[in-house]
């Protein structure tokens, strides 16, 4: 039997190819997405490693604070415990560090990176006047205030050198340094895309911390001294609740172990992806050796009669399976190591530089890319198989097999019905949950599996409905819909596979598109302010200056303002971020909804909170709360009013004039204001003049918040249609792949319809128009099926966000079954002129 399956395999290699490709696709996705993961995870985790080789032990702020009476964050570490640390027996040399968010403006004036890894630091020299951190490729280390050292990759990206001048900006002033340095750096930021800015350690402080503070010492052990050694003599100095120590090679394991968590999320995402291309795979290669087995019937039908049993047969097809899922494991592997070093490239040329390193191909991956591709193509192959082996061989050798009885059609279509009902239930129900997340995906998986099993029910009356237009080619548009409801099972697990794909790509689009509708609509229902001004490009909660609101509310042109700063705080015994705002304005810049009090209470001790945390905590107008601020000062404050909050704005609110003596370092992360002329163009520029074109600091409109959320979903988007794009190129197989085996079968039937009159261009014609059919069967299947789970999630979400509101995307989803139109005519080309350019006679003569 195994000489058998292989000679099979030899004989239907071109019948097989497109199964190859499946497999082959969906492995090499998994392969790549495994080595480029590897890959990654390991250059930054040695690269971690090299960063922290300066380090045996570092203190830091006590990050978990036992002194449940102190709020807010950790006190920075002193010049006191720094010179302790630097008298300890074993100790060879000490570094202390103070860090921040740092801005680097090239020089057409737009930002050289964003987000949490634009960074600055202090130069801290040993002995030797040199900090062992970095070292010097040019210049030298800041000295004095007014003095910076950047690191090569910003240098070379901003086109500066040594001597140069810098306009920088830490939270929000701009300010204008003088380049003394090009350093090179193992800091895994750096390595990552982020940016490095040095300055003089007092000119740090003052910008990060205060003076005589810092975020960080590190200490190096001398030759003898253990890390553990050196902790250990660390622990006795360090004050009771405000430090922390830790070895290097925790911080180095701690930083790989995130740097690996975050790798996982990027894999475990990718991954799926890869199983739906799989899964939309199978069908193709249950497809494949249905249609197999049943031009084999007449030998598999001889197998049986000379001795073999039901068990050998489906064996048979099995091995076949095996040896096409490892031939397709194998070329996909090879593939998905290509594709693991193009996406590490691709990275790259985005910007966001990766530390060197090898491309990592470890036995896991080559483990799993075989077995995943193997076992994907038996399990596709079995059913296939197992039918085949039921044939009775007197049956099989007259063809009787060959139409499907109408019990066993009865059967499935109940199936399928129940299955598609108990789905559609599930579903529904999970609407009216709590947390139906659960209920609900399971329910989508049972209604896809159930509309699975009826799609050849359904083939029929969707396929007929688009009969006349099909009448309107002729007799080629007539014999396309025979041949499309031909074989109801073949179609439909053909457009199943387009089904899936565009299910999920229209379920999606629905989702995005309604949460990005209702979060613009709460935005604009809950903020009344014209202007948004907020620090970085990306990272909006970061630190800004108490000086830039106080700017830009002296300007004649603004009429209100507000800055919004946060402060922990706690409220009894309860934990909780107190939002400050300008009472006397505020109510200008939002509109609340008030159940009880007003904005107008919002002065002095007394705050107003929003509904959801009034309920929860049993607060009325006239509760006193017991505060405790970050300085520890204990205030009993009054709830005045009560408002309905919303994702945007939530919490308890406080006068700036009441919060702000109580913050150890004010900032804030947002002003809002209210402009003469409203958000006008003019304005705007005037603004931003104002805080001297600053490229750290935006300037936003509601339109400009807007345009960022759709921005983002937008991007969002567009990279789950490429991932799901790996979905539809298998599905555009599966047809290609139906439509070569149904004319390899119909060569006789072509023959005929050669011989009568039929001319090579109305074959063509009739081919297509038969792929068109069955691609759209799939599309309509799957953009009705992806709306109806876009709505279901959307009433889950709407229990959440009170302004959600269902959006239909009815021009993307002319675009999607368009879309799936083109995949019919794309992927009938080939098969249409194969069945062209048969040779009527041989045809005519064919078994």
């Amino acid at each position: 039997m195994f000489r058998t399956a292989l000679r099979n395999v030899l004989a239907h290699k071109a019948r097989l190819l497109m199964t190859v490709l499946a497999v082959f696709l969906g492995v090499a996705f998994v392969a790549g997405t495994l080595v480029f993961t590897n890959t990654i995870s390991d250059a930054y985790r040695k690269s971690s490693e090299k960063g922290f080789s300066h380090v045996d032990v570092a203190i830091k702020p006590e990050t978990d604070d036992a002194d449940k009476n102190k709020p807010g964050a950790a006190p920075d570490l002193s010049q006191q415990l720094l010179d302790r640390a630097s008298a300890l027996p074993g100790v060879e040399r000490v570094t202390a560090s103070v860090s921040g968010f740092t801005a680097l403006a090239d020089k057409d004036g737009d930002l050289l990176g964003a987000g949490f890894s634009t960074m600055g630091s202090n130069y801290y020299p040993g002995k030797d006047g040199k900090d062992s951190r970095y070292t010097m490729q040019d210049g030298r280390g800041p000295r004095a205030a007014g003095e910076v050292a950047l690191d090569t990759k910003s240098a070379d990206k901003g086109g500066y050198k040594v001597g140069d001048t810098i306009r920088l900006s830490v939270d929000g002033p701009v300010l204008e340094q003088k380049i003394t340095g090009v350093f090179t750096t193992d800091d895994g930021n750096v390595a990552a895309g982020g940016s490095l800015a040095l300055f003089d350690t007092p000119t740090a402080q003052k910008l990060f911390a205060k003076p005589g503070a810092y975020n960080e010492i590190d200490l190096k052990a001398a030759p003898g001294t253990s890390q553990e050694a050196l902790k250990a003599a660390v622990d006795k100095i360090l004050p009771k609740g405000e430090a922390e120590s830790f070895t290097g090679k925790k911080l180095s394991d701690d930083q790989a172990e995130a740097i690996e968590q975050s790798s996982s999320t990027l894999q475990t995402i990718m991954l799926v992806f890869a199983g739906i291309a799989l899964f939309v795979g199978i069908f193709i290669i249950a497809n494949t050796f249905t249609m197999l087995v049943a031009q084999r019937t007449k030998e598999l039908a001889l197998l049986r009669a000379v001795g073999a049993s039901r068990r050998q047969v489906t064996r048979s097809v099995l091995i076949e399976a095996t040896l096409v899922g490892l031939v397709a494991s194998v070329v996909g592997l090879v593939a998905g190591i290509g594709i693991g070093a193009g996406l590490r490239s691709l990275l790259s040329s985005t910007g966001a530089t990766v530390p060197d390193g090898p491309l990592v191909i470890s036995p896991n991956t080559v483990i799993t890319a075989l077995v995943v591709g193997v076992v994907v193509t038996v399990l596709a192959a079995w059913l296939p198989g197992r039918r085949a082996a039921k044939i009775p061989p007197v049956a099989a050798m007259n063809s009787v097999h060959a139409v499907a009885t109408t019990r066993s059609l009865v059967v499935r279509n109940s199936i399928g019905a129940v299955l598609a009902a108990i789905g559609a239930v599930m579903v529904i129900s999970g609407t009216s949950m709590d947390d139906g997340k659960t209920i609900m995906g399971l329910g989508a998986v049972v209604l896809l599996i159930g509309v699975f099993v009826l799609t050849p029910l359904l083939s029929r009356p969707l396929i007929a409905a688009v009969g006349p237009v099909l009448r309107a080619f002729g007799i080629s548009g007539k014999l396309a819909r025979q041949n499309a409801v031909r074989n109801p099972r073949r179609t439909a697990a053909t457009a199943s596979a387009l089904m899936i794909g565009l299910t999920l790509i229209t379920g999606l689009t629905v989702i995005a598109g309604s949460v990005q509708k209702s979060i613009d609509k709460m935005a604009r229902d809950s903020l009344s302010a014209d202007f948004f001004v907020s620090m970085g490009d990306v990272d909006s909660s970061t630190p800004l200056s108490p000086e830039v609101g106080k700017k830009l509310a002296g300007l004649d042109v603004v009429t209100a303002s507000s800055p919004l700063r946060m402060s922990e705080t706690l409220i009894g015994r309860d934990d909780e971020t107190i939002m400050g705002v300008d009472g006397k304005e505020i109510q200008q810049l939002v509109d609340l909804k008030f159940s009880a009090g007003s904005f107008s209470a919002l002065r002095g001790n007394t705050v107003v909170v929003d509904e959801d945390m009034a309920e929860d905590k049993g607060w009325k107008v006239g509760t006193t709360l017991d505060v405790t601020f970050e300085d520890r000062a204990r205030e009993t404050m009054e709830v005045g009013g009560i408002y309905e909050g919303n994702e945007m704005i939530r919490g308890v609110m406080v006068d700036n004039a009441t919060l702000t003596p109580h913050v150890d370092r004010v900032n804030d992360f947002q002003v809002m204001l209210k402009t003469d002329g409203g958000p006008t163009e003019a304005t705007q520029e005037k603004l931003e003049k104002a805080l001297g074109d600053n490229p750290a600091i935006r300037v936003q409109t509601m339109d400009d918040v807007s345009n960022d959320i759709a921005q983002f979903f937008n991007l969002m988007l567009n990279m789950l249609y490429g991932l799901l794009g790996m979905a539809v190129i298998v599905a555009v197989l599966g047809v290609i792949n139906t439509l070569a085996m149904s004319v390899f079968e119909r060569s006789q039937e072509i023959g005929m319809l050669r011989a009568i009159g039929l001319d090579r261009r109305g074959i063509k014609r009739m081919v297509r128009l038969e792929s068109l059919v069955i691609s759209l069967f799939g599309g309509v299947l799957g953009v009705g099926l992806g709306l109806f789970f876009g709505w279901a999630a959307g009433e889950l979400i709407a229990s959440g966000l009170s302004t959600y509101t269902l959006v239909l995307p009815w021009g993307r989803i002319v675009i999607f079954l368009v879309l799936a139109g083109l995949v019919g005519v794309l992927a009938a080309l080939w098969p249409a002129r194969r069945a062209a350019k048969l040779n009527m006679l041989a045809a005519i003569k064919a078994e």
